[in-house]
């Protein structure tokens, strides 16, 4: 093992600079901030730091490490002799890595602190070793014979026992102790069946290894070759930049409309939320149903409306009819303002949830450990490092330039060979979801990225919110009125015209060009909410391209003609007509007596029963009754959708910043005064030993060193109970308070007496 203080001597002659970039690389190492060196090289070796240092290594840096390891374990060994130089280590990777690429990995190790030299040696820190992602030698020796088409053949002709042995291999670890592997073992034993096709390797007669490609092959990993020091090279494909941008934007308009039509079937039957927490199967199998998507893409749409605060969980106004106190999930308050926003920025606000989700919602509908399905919006969908997986899958497309596409099967290969203590994060069903829930969202297009993602990852909001806008199609001002009643919107509407033609006509089939239908029941709708014939007529006259069909005229006048002559209002509610005859034959109905109807003039009655009520009984009757306000004027008395009220502006969990580099700096010169206190040689003191001394005892002392001028090292213990030591120069003492100055900084600092541990003249 290295001694400790070889390290702290290194740590100690680097510059302020690299002792900085470390602490940027390991910001675990200043928390608190050490002491002295020796206190800074300690934690550097600690084995969780170490681990945590090393997840970002690649494969070149870790045949480095393996190395160095290897050299370490030669000469505990006593068959090895001097450790690795910088020359030497080199010529022993030079066949397969040019020297540029080994001295930027070499220096990526050192400014870590994983690798550190004393002279031209150049050592391993202690602990890294255990950092390596797959057994000693895998990169030093050749790779496995079989490819990965070649195991996986060799896989589907071995039986039950065989695949159980394997599988158990590949997940507990890649090697098995068993006396089957002696050379005189009987060859119809599973062991000697799988060595035999080369699916295991022998160590010795009673140890078997599992081949890393095997093991990849089992586990779903991308196959990576650990003996290749160069990064693979993923094939690319080239789609114009413009036609993938049409693609996203494609996407995204189907991604409005899909959330749009959530959000109405939520405020019209909020969804029951599981004790859990969660979304019930049942419930999202009924949304996904009324909206008309795929349960998974249902699944992912509400993942994001949540993320983004459209849905939240609580108890909605007004209640749904439920006999029960339990949460619903229903849309928010600002569900409304989204609606009516832009869609560049009703995008924006969903992509930026999906960009910053700590979930996977790919994983909804997958059998959990109790062999359940997982439920939409639940808590097992949280991960904890999706969003750092999710960002390595698009910024690797980000590298290329723009309409690059690349295979899924390449993303994660190269990820797996630049990070590959993380490569089981970027199996390939993994990144497959990463790039179809980015294509959702409309990030993606032909497997690229967009302008708008491109700058949403390395620009703004602002900017990406543009791109999109730029690559959505200009929203339209007409329509096409077919004479079979339909109505077609070549593009998206303009809001107001979008508004008007969905309170008139439903949606019969969406995409880029929407249908819609108008009907008995739409034209009603429309003259409910105040709309009169007149102003239908004139709304397709104005807005339709082709000619109004005459059928479409006479549906209009038709409902007109017979809309409205009943009117209802509020007396608990009451019910005129101008026909006497009409207002009798609705007294005479059934329906009378259940709404307590009682005649007080030829043309008016009076219910008990509320307005809403009194409407839809008459309309379930085969009446067509339409509401009005005091002056008489028809008013849109339709129900208005569930609403819970949008979360409070809560403190945001507390999350440490990284400290800049000036903080960074500073921290260094405290470290290298800690330093030099701690090796400072030290005259007349009170105790030294560190143990609390008596006031008069360091106040006499002080004095003394403040009148001849002399620095003495004290030990302080701060506000929080941190003892560090210090080298400083007296000025002068009094006010139970001890000014000095840092004869690093050259800055006066003060210095609470009774928190003064210790005191040392210097020599």
């Amino acid at each position: 093992m290295i001694a400790t203080d070889s390290l702290t001597d290194w740590l100690g002659a680097r510059t302020d600079a690299q002792l900085v970039k470390l602490l940027q690389l390991r910001p675990d190492l200043a928390v608190p901030l050490p002491a002295s060196m020796s206190v800074l090289a300690v934690r550097a070796q600690q084995r969780a730091s170490v681990l945590r240092a090393a997840d970002d290594l690649d494969t070149l840096e870790f045949a480095i490490i393996e190395a160095l390891a290897a050299r370490d374990d030669e000469r505990t060994l006593g068959t090895g002799s001097e450790p690795h130089t910088k020359t030497t280590l080199h010529a022993a990777l030079a066949d397969r890595v040019t020297k540029s690429a080994f001295n930027t990995a070499l220096t990526r190790l050192l400014d870590r602190a994983l690798v550190w030299q004393a002279g031209a040696a150049v050592h391993l820190t202690p602990s890294v070793a255990e950092a390596l992602p797959w057994p000693v030698g895998a990169t030093s020796t050749l790779p496995d014979a079989l490819t990965e088409p070649e195991v996986e053949a060799a896989l589907a002709t071995v039986g039950p026992p065989e695949r159980a042995l394997l599988d158990k291999l590949a997940t507990t670890g890649p090697r098995g102790r068993t006396r089957d592997a002696a050379p005189d073992a009987p060859a119809d034993r599973p062991v000697q069946r799988l060595l035999a096709a080369r699916l295991l390797h022998v160590i010795d007669a009673e140890t078997v290894e599992l081949p890393t490609t095997v093991g990849q092959v089992l586990r779903g990993e991308p196959v990576t070759d650990p003996h290749a020091l160069s990064a693979p090279k993923p094939a690319l494909t080239k789609h114009a930049p413009a036609d993938v941008n049409a693609v996203g934007a494609g996407e995204v308009g189907e991604l409005l409309r899909d959330c749009t039509d959530l959000l109405e079937a939520l405020g019209a039957l909020p969804a029951p939320a599981l004790r859990a927490g969660g979304l019930g199967v049942r419930e999202l199998r009924r949304l996904a149903k009324q909206t008309g998507v795929e349960e998974s893409r249902a699944g992912l749409l509400l993942e994001l409306l949540v993320a983004a605060g459209l849905v939240g969980k609580g108890f909605p106004d007004p209640a749904p009819e439920f006999d029960s106190t339990d949460d619903f999930w229903a849309p928010t308050s600002i569900a409304d303002s989204w609606l009516d926003a832009e869609p560049a920025a009703r995008w924006l606000l969903l992509a930026e949830a999906w960009l910053g989700l700590d979930r996977l919602p790919w994983m909804i509908g997958l059998r959990d450990a109790g062999d359940k399905p997982i439920a939409a919006l639940s808590a097992e969908l949280r991960i904890a490092h999706a969003v750092r997986d999710r960002r390595a899958v698009l910024d690797v497309l980000a590298e290329f330039p723009s309409g690059t596409a690349l295979s899924a099967a390449d993303i994660g290969k190269l990820l797996a060979w630049r990070m590959p203590r993380r490569r089981r994060h970027f199996r390939l069903d993994v990144v497959r979801a990463t790039l179809a829930e980015a294509a959702v969202v409309g990030l993606v297009g032909r497997g690229a990225l967009d302008s708008a993602a491109r700058a949403l990852l390395h620009g703004s909001p602002a900017d990406a919110e543009r791109e999109m806008a730029a690559a959505l199609p200009e929203p339209v001002d007409h329509v096409l009125v077919q004479a079979d009643l339909t109505v077609i919107a070549p593009g998206p509407l303009v809001p107001e015209l979008r508004a008007r033609i969905a309170l008139v006509a439903d949606v019969e089939s969406a995409g880029a060009a929407t249908v819609y239908r108008v009907s008995d029941a739409s034209v009603r709708r429309a003259l409910d909410a105040g709309m009169t014939a007149a102003e239908l007529h004139a709304l397709f006259s104005v807005h339709s391209r082709t000619p109004v069909p005459q059928s479409l005229t006479y549906l209009i006048d038709d409902v007109a003609r017979r809309h409205g002559q009943l009117r209802a209002g509020m007396a608990q509610s009451f019910l005129r007509s101008d026909d006497p005859a009409l207002l009798a034959q609705v007294l005479a109905a059934p329906v009378a007596e259940t709404l307590a109807l009682r005649g007080i003039a030829p043309t008016v009655a009076i219910a008990q029963a509320p307005l809403s009520e009194l409407l839809a009984q008459l309309r379930a009757a085969g009446f067509a009754p339409a509401g009005e306000d005091s002056a008489g004027a028809i008013v849109d008395l339709r129900a208005r959708g569930a609403r819970i009220p949008a979360a409070s502006k809560n403190r945001p969990a507390y999350r440490p910043k990284p400290p800049n580099d000036e903080q960074l700096a500073s921290l260094v010169t405290e470290l290298r005064a800690g330093d030099r206190a701690a090796g400072a040689r030290t005259g007349t003191s009170v105790r030294a030993d560190g143990t609390r001394s008596g006031t008069q005892a360091t106040l006499a002392l002080l004095q003394l060193a403040a009148r001849v001028g002399r620095p003495v090292n004290i030990g302080y213990v701060d506000a929080q109970g941190i003892a560090t030591k210090r080298v400083v120069e007296p000025i002068r003492v009094g006010n139970g308070q001890l000014d000095a100055r840092d004869p690093v900084t050259g800055a006066t600092r003060h210095y609470t007496l009774h928190r003064i541990a210790s005191v040392a003249l210097l020599d």
